[in-house]
């Protein structure tokens, strides 16, 4: 199920992919256009971001590889888990996005997926490539904070 925050989030999934593949220079906010059965089943918390990433086309921004699984008591109003959905976003935004898409070789991916006040939200990152070493690096700069971290702990237990 999904996790509720104080400031009224719920939210539904995290794309922690994202994070260790990109550095994420900016983030959007976007709605989502969906039908009433994936409403219901991404309710469920049944929703996968992992492998999805944003394309722009004839001015609209779609998400594409985001995976909702079908409802489990709807019947032929299901949808196709892996269809292209569209985002719901200004087009002076699409607009900006597309240019710096365009100029700087970056891509758009969806962060995480949540609802406010009942309507679901995408987080969207602009996102630049990291390089391997840059992959190793940061996973040795989190297992040397998790050393540090429990050392802490297990002094301040004796």
């Amino acid at each position: 199920m999904a996790e509720k925050k104080d400031n009224g989030l719920q939210t539904v999934a995290r794309n922690k992919k994202a994070y260790h593949d990109y550095y994420v220079l900016e983030s959007f906010e976007a709605g989502i256009e969906l039908f009433g059965t994936e409403v219901k089943s991404v309710r469920q918390g049944k929703v996968n971001l992992k492998d999805a990433w944003c394309s722009i086309e004839k001015g609209e921004i779609y998400v594409n590889g985001m995976h909702i699984s079908p409802y489990e008591f709807g019947n032929i109003f299901n949808r196709d888990p892996m269809r292209k959905r569209r985002l719901l976003m200004h087009k002076r935004e699409i607009n900006r996005l597309y240019g710096q898409l365009k100029q700087q070789g970056l891509t758009l991916i969806p962060l995480s997926a949540y609802f406010n006040r009942g309507r679901l939200k995408i987080q969207v990152g602009l996102c630049k490539g990291k390089k391997n070493y840059d992959k190793r690096e940061s996973i040795a700069r989190k297992d040397a904070e998790r050393e540090a971290a429990r050392e802490l702990r297990s002094r301040n237990n004796y």
